[in-house]
């Protein structure tokens, strides 16, 4: 089997989305850059098959020019599989994607608004501010280019009324990343219990976002 570890890897990470409660039961899906034959394109979960029965050649490859489904064994790639490829196409650092209906980030994606710089941590996402693509309905084209929007200049993002996606250069950095998206939207969500929080100046954004690119390059 081709990309068996790559496989693997999808399957590992996509269990730790229900263990960690970062993607209840089925929802949500994850993907990494792969070739196959020569083809460019990327490896990711099937649609609504449950995570603990995922075996090796249900995970579907799908090559960046590829507008359906052509996989002989009749798997469906995840309904998502378009903001994937288009994330995989305008991003050239992405070589992985988590996508999560996490808790935290589902519920601050609801008022659809940025989430604002109220914490430095913000910047792990790679700009001063979280956006929130505009809501669009799920799978479709006009989803993806409201995410891709939403991803300029940044690694992350909330999805209006939906959840969260994130990538990175591995899996593991785009699940962590996801992790720290839903955890910023938890603390989010409790310092507006208290009222409006403190916001941090462009200035002092700035200046946190520079050590985070020198601290990534050591």
């Amino acid at each position: 089997m081709k990309n068996l570890d790559q496989r693997n890897q999808i399957i590992e990470y996509s269990l730790k989305l229900n263990s960690t409660n970062l993607s209840p039961l089925r929802s949500g899906n994850i993907s990494l850059r792969s070739r196959e034959n020569g083809n460019e394109g990327y490896l990711i979960t099937p649609s609504g098959k449950k995570y603990e029965t995922l075996k090796p050649d249900d995970i579907v490859f799908m090559g960046l020019n590829e507008e359906v489904d052509k996989n002989d064994s009749g798997n469906n790639p995840s309904s998502e599989w378009r903001f994937h490829r288009d994330i995989y196409v305008n991003k050239k650092d992405a070589q992985a994607i988590v996508h999560a209906h996490s808790p935290h980030a589902t519920a601050v994606s609801s008022h659809g608004k940025a989430i604002p710089p109220f914490h430095y941590m913000i910047a792990l996402a790679g700009g001063e501010d979280i956006k929130c693509a505009e809501y669009a309905t799920f799978g479709t084209e006009e989803l993806s280019k409201n995410v891709i929007k939403a991803l300029q200049d940044r690694s992350a993002c909330l999805m209006s009324n939906h959840g969260q996606v994130a990538f990175g250069k591995n899996l593991e950095q785009a699940f962590e990343l996801a992790q720290e998206v839903e955890n910023i939207c938890h603390q989010y969500t409790i310092a507006l219990r208290l009222g409006q929080p403190k916001i941090l100046s462009f200035e002092e954004m700035k200046k946190v976002l520079d050590k985070a690119k020198n601290y990534k390059k050591g």
